[in-house]
């Protein structure tokens, strides 16, 4: 059916975390070389207390030389600059992992079907691509080469102090298992919380693109009182979140600073046992505290990392969702030289939005080269629904859709639209230039400067673009607002002049605009048709008197076909239309 359902994935687990970054394709030469700088770079950091232990051990004048002092300062200054490279080769690696994760989401996105858009608000989407993958770049390239060099330096002081003082460390590892008691059930609530926020957060974008996207109507109807209560509930929820967020943060770094404080006093007051009865050297206890600390600061890296892996696995998991989502359709078999574009059939067709509430029944139909089709009936009745399925927007439920006597299912999709040309009510127009809008969808080749002035000239929107100030490189503005109506739709048809589609088809495109512009696209559109098999959703009664033939769509079902004569005197419900048409032209045009 045309329905379409989320995959429901389980809560994400570290491992589907590694596997999502795998599919990233990881620079693994690039990994390894920032392992090993971190190496030496930790190795370095190493070596600065053991060389403190033999100095003060072994303290006299004749030790402390200039050049020793300046071995120590240059051990310090090579371990920095190679933390510092290590760093950034981590972090190159983390930035091409998120560049590709938000590649494979925003191709992912582009090969979703309509359905999927007709559930789901843009912001939705949107939230996914950059806030998600945001949490998921956060963890990546600010805490885990953090966590790289803090697992090197912890595993490197751990061996030295248990060649320094085995008793020593063993008190040192009472935090271990006090630090796990506190980071876990916190990391997993932390994770709830981010599961929720980036929700809300998802909601909240798709609603605010939404009023801000129609801000002309919210103006229009006095709408600001309540897009301001509705704004203000769902900043109010991202601040509860927030705040919970912000809570478990505050408890995490205070109990992790006791909890390293307690082992600190432990070590200092046996150590000075051990310094003051004669086991363990002075140096060696300054040796051992240094080591220490640089455990202490990776160890509450750590904290913050699994709290913030957590809010990554809530990202993983809805981007998994995504990337598993069925793309639209397009397993065409037919070889592009084997396929036309003439004739078009609709043999028994039936289908529904959702399951159990069919929009079209048994609609069956023909349209054939230099044929203007129009197709005639109530509001909602499924006209343009038709134009949908032979777009291949949605899939049939029953019966086929047949081009030149070949099922669409068996054309490829981009041959499919690149031979049909659709003109709206309100023709789409994107950001961008003149140029760009006319040129949308083509690939470099597909045409040159002259077809591009020839389908301004033939679309009759060379009489405005001439007397813009930037000409065809003007920027329309966000949905062509810089445009009057009326421009629009001759952009629109540009557009289709330039593709040179096999297939035409119109939603009466001159039936919101004035007498003027009416004239001009309807002249336009009389020479967009020449040659083509042109199918018309038609609501004005000059156009369904000028068509070849004529289909009466009502409740899903065609319940008549012929001519404008014919229909008149065989089929009351048309004759009823027409006629209501016939008094709203007269109308408008008093």
């Amino acid at each position: 059916m045309g329905n379409i359902k989320e995959n429901k994935t389980s809560a994400a687990t570290f491992r589907d975390f590694m596997s999502l970054l795998e599919r990233t394709r990881v620079n693994k030469g690039l990994f390894i070389t920032g392992i090993i700088l971190s190496f030496f770079g930790t190795a370095g950091s190493l070596i600065v207390p053991l060389l403190t232990q033999s100095f003060i051990d072994g303290f006299n004048t004749e030790m402390f030389t200039a050049g020793l002092a300046a071995a120590i300062i240059g051990l310090f200054l090579v371990s920095a600059v190679l933390d510092g490279i290590s760093y950034y080769v981590l972090a190159k690696v983390g930035q091409t992992i998120i560049r590709r994760l938000r590649e494979m989401v925003w191709d992912k996105f582009l090969k979703l079907p309509v359905k999927y858009y007709d559930a789901t608000k843009s912001g939705e989407s949107v939230s996914r691509l950059v806030n998600d993958t945001a949490i998921i770049k956060n963890l990546i390239t600010s805490h885990f080469p953090q966590v790289i060099t803090g697992t090197l330096s912890i595993v490197g002081a751990v061996i030295i102090l248990f060649i320094l003082d085995w008793r020593m460390s063993l008190i040192m590892f009472i935090s271990v298992p006090l630090s796990l008691f506190v980071i876990l059930p916190l990391g997993r609530r932390m994770g709830r919380i981010s599961k929720q926020l980036q929700d809300e957060t998802a909601t909240f974008t798709g609603t605010s693109q939404e009023t801000l996207g129609e801000i002309r109507l919210m103006k229009s109807f006095n709408g600001e009182a309540y897009e301001r209560k509705s704004g203000r509930r769902g900043i109010q929820t991202l601040y509860r979140y927030g705040m919970k967020e912000a809570f478990i943060n505050a408890l995490l770094s205070p109990i992790m600073s006791t909890v390293m404080m307690f082992v600190i006093i432990l070590i200092i007051a046996y150590g000075g046992l051990r310094v003051a009865d004669g086991t363990m050297t002075i140096g060696t206890m300054v040796a051992f505290l240094l080591y220490l600390f640089q455990i202490i600061m990776p160890m509450t890296m750590f904290a913050m990392f699994f709290t913030e892996l957590n809010k990554a696995l809530g990202a993983t998991e809805r981007i998994i969702g995504i990337l598993k989502m069925a793309d639209e359709p397009d397993a065409g078999t037919a070889k592009k030289q084997e396929i036309t574009f003439n004739s078009i059939a609709f043999d028994d067709v039936s289908f529904g939005y959702t399951e159990g509430a069919p929009v079209l029944e048994n609609i069956s139909f023909r349209a054939e080269p230099d044929q203007k089709v129009a197709f005639v009936g109530p509001s909602g009745s499924g006209k343009s629904t038709i134009f949908s399925l032979i777009e291949r927007y949605y899939e049939i439920d029953e019966g086929r859709i047949l081009i030149d006597g070949e099922d669409i299912r068996n054309i490829p999709v981009y041959e499919l639209r690149k031979n049909i040309g659709y003109v709206a009510q309100e023709s789409a127009i994107v950001s961008g230039t003149i140029r760009e809008n006319i040129t949308y969808g083509l690939r470099e080749g597909e045409y040159s400067e002259e077809d591009i002035e020839r389908a301004v000239q033939s679309s009759y929107a060379s009489e405005f673009i001439g007397e813009l100030e930037d000409g065809i490189d003007t920027e329309v503005g966000e949905r062509g607002i810089k445009l009057s109506g009326g421009q629009r739709q001759r952009i629109g048809i540009a557009r289709a002049f330039l593709k040179d589609p096999e297939i035409l088809m119109l939603d009466e495109a001159t039936a919101s605009l004035d007498s003027r512009s009416e004239r001009f696209v309807q002249e336009a559109l009389d020479e967009l048709m020449k040659g083509r098999t042109v199918l018309v959703i038609a609501h004005r009664l000059s156009t369904i008197i000028n068509s070849d033939n004529i289909f009466f769509i009502e409740n899903g079902h065609l319940t008549g076909s012929g001519t404008h004569t014919e229909l008149m005197r065989m089929h009351a419900m048309y004759k009823t239309f027409t006629d209501q048409q016939f008094t709203r032209d007269q109308g408008l045009r008093t």
